[in-house]
């Protein structure tokens, strides 16, 4: 059974979501809820998911916990927690049903060492000491920090958000290529095959421009360290939740049927310990 191991959902009736921050966002500027996912999985095959917090809310995150609590395919929720708090053993003591990692938007710290500051990697291994999962959102621009957070709690599971987003569109290639070599020689952490098509031209992307980055993270890594996500619904700025599913289908077309069963779902359910019926 496969696992889309990263997409969120919102509700702007309730809370802003800051990060749209200009009229590029207009496309998605709306609530998105589950039932609107929900024929995209069935679709393709898609049995359960991973839900990935967008806003820096408490809030938010029980919000998520709650659709992950009803019958459906949410079979785990990355929400928010602040790092940087040092009561966060006491806010995390006990994590709620469901909670299976924590994620910051760490691409819009204007700090690019933000992840190794004193009281962020004591927050990183408090989520290690509560047997949860951190997502790294980073960019080219964090990745030596990444790396060095990485390295020093070798006791937390990391998951790299959007292969740390490489800049497609302008067809660069270092240093984001050595970057995720130099981080995947760390066994601690596994890669989302995700948010590609965001980085590329969204009116103008062609397959065999993003084909090669998405190839590159699966040696770097090996399919038992990656998970396929759509990144839906911020993926339909520049294409449909089929178009998403094809290129990680392409991407995957040179493995074995075992591999690509793990970068389809048994990674991530391995990963963030999620069991999908």
């Amino acid at each position: 059974m496969r696992i889309d191991a990263h997409h969120h959902l919102w509700d702007l009736t309730r809370r802003a979501q800051p990060w749209m921050d200009g009229p590029w966002a207009d496309p998605i500027r709306r609530s998105y809820a589950l039932g609107d996912l929900t024929p995209h999985l069935t679709e393709h095959g898609v049995g359960g998911t991973i839900l990935v917090q967008s806003s820096s809310s408490y809030e938010e995150t029980a919000e998520l916990l709650a659709v992950g609590a009803e019958q459906g395919p949410v079979a785990g929720v990355v929400g928010w927690a602040d790092l940087t708090d040092p009561a966060l053993g006491e806010v995390l003591a006990a994590p709620p049903a469901g909670l299976v990692g924590i994620r910051h938007q760490v691409q819009d710290e204007p700090d690019p060492d933000w992840l190794v500051r004193p009281d962020v990697l004591r927050g990183l291994g408090v989520l290690a000491d509560a047997g949860l999962v951190y997502d790294l959102l980073v960019t080219p621009r964090e990745m030596p920090a990444a790396h060095t957070a990485v390295r020093a709690l070798p006791q937390l599971s990391f998951v790299l958000d959007h292969a740390a987003k490489p800049a497609v569109a302008r067809g660069e290639w270092e240093p984001w290529a050595a970057a995720i070599t130099a981080l995947a020689g760390l066994p601690n952490v596994s890669c989302k095959l995700s948010g590609l098509v965001t980085e590329a031209d969204w009116d103008g992307w062609r397959p065999q421009q993003i084909l090669p980055y998405a190839r590159h993270v699966l040696e770097a890594f090996g399919p038992d360290r990656v998970m396929f996500g759509s990144d839906w619904p911020v993926c339909t700025l520049a294409a449909g939740y089929e178009d998403v599913v094809a290129l990680a289908e392409s991407a995957t077309c040179r493995l074995g049927a075992a591999e690509r069963s793990a970068v389809f779902g048994g990674t991530a359910g391995r990963v963030y310990g999620v069991a999908v019926a």
